[in-house]
């Protein structure tokens, strides 16, 4: 309980010393929709969600009697309220639900299935969502899904998503590094690659551009030295950056070989912004959680950590505004 109460302090005086952060982050108002455009977190967690399969231990053990709605795999959603459009980053297993949610945000939008679907890579918590668009769920009708050259050629050569593309349930729309997609005269969405272990297709993150701000989404990377931009000097050039954070340390797991699944662990991420200013800092939000994360736990010693450190925890529902 007390460690709750310094997480309740830390938030009332991180929004109390941020006027953006205070402004940005009011999910459940009315105000926020009527903004030019926004965005909004559906999901934080990694592919395989909270609790994860097999896991015994105590992180995961209530949640299989008594799951946490919250916990729900990765996603981002974008509403352009000029034109009435609504865009969802990655098709997670938990799409049905987030579908749902980025339609109640809206409020008045009467159609389940946003104007187009950004996918990131092939890996399961990123595209799995689309099997929901198929004959045995949604039935969708040409659904727009943006996807890079091997990501769209995995989906159009390989069961069962080559029957969505068939039987004409997507539309699949090719995109390309560093070109940019207006979804309108004030909204731009550019892909940018970014190392990871590309299986089956190659990774992205997005660089997303609204009418007053934009904001850099990258929920899956190896470590940052790999890439060959300088993550510091993207983070400067953006309003809000969504990071991948999905392992605190390399503490988490004793029973897999971490050097087989690189992430910036949290502990590294923020050594390496810890020369940036107060008011950068405050742009990175962390998401991607692994299930073991103990920044998933609000009361946390560790998220009092990144807190202290100025640096911000994505919680679903949380909205930002473009």
């Amino acid at each position: 309980m007390k460690n709750y109460l310094k997480y309740i302090i830390l938030l009332l005086a991180y929004a109390c010393g941020n006027k953006q952060a205070s402004k940005t982050e009011e999910s459940n108002s009315d105000d926020v929709r009527t903004e030019t455009a926004s965005l909004v977190i559906l999901g934080t967690i990694q592919d395989g969600g909270s609790p994860h399969i097999g896991c015994e231990r105590d992180c995961c053990s209530s949640l299989f009697d008594k799951p946490d709605n919250n916990r729900q795999v990765v996603s981002l959603g974008l509403f352009d309220a000029d034109t009435k459009k609504k865009y969802l980053f990655d098709a997670s297993p938990d799409m049905p639900r987030q579908l749902k949610a980025l339609k109640n945000y809206v409020h008045k939008s009467k159609e389940e299935i946003p104007e187009g679907i950004f996918l990131t890579h092939a890996h399961i918590g990123h595209y799995a969502g689309l099997m929901y668009l198929g004959k045995e769920a949604m039935g969708a009708k040409l659904a727009t899904v943006y996807a890079m050259p091997k990501m769209k050629t995995f989906l159009e050569t390989n069961g069962p998503w080559s029957q969505l593309v068939s039987s004409g349930n997507i539309n699949l729309k090719q995109i390309e590094n560093n070109q940019s997609i207006s979804l309108s005269n004030k909204i731009k969405v550019t892909p940018i690659l970014v190392p990871h272990r590309d299986e089956f297709s190659e990774t992205v993150g997005y660089l997303i551009k609204g009418p007053k701000k934009s904001a850099l989404f990258i929920p899956d990377i190896d470590k940052w030295e790999k890439w060959d931009r300088n993550i510091i000097e993207e983070i400067k050039k953006v309003d809000y950056a969504f990071l991948d954070a999905t392992f605190f340390s390399g503490k988490e797991l004793n029973n897999r070989d971490m050097s087989q699944i690189p992430h910036p662990f949290i502990v590294e991420s923020i050594k390496k912004f810890e020369n940036l200013t107060a008011s950068e800092r405050q742009k990175i939000i962390f998401i991607h959680f692994n299930h073991t994360n103990p920044v998933i736990n609000l009361e946390s010693v560790e998220t009092m950590e990144v807190l202290k450190k100025g640096f911000r925890i994505g919680r679903i529902n949380d909205s930002f505004e473009l």
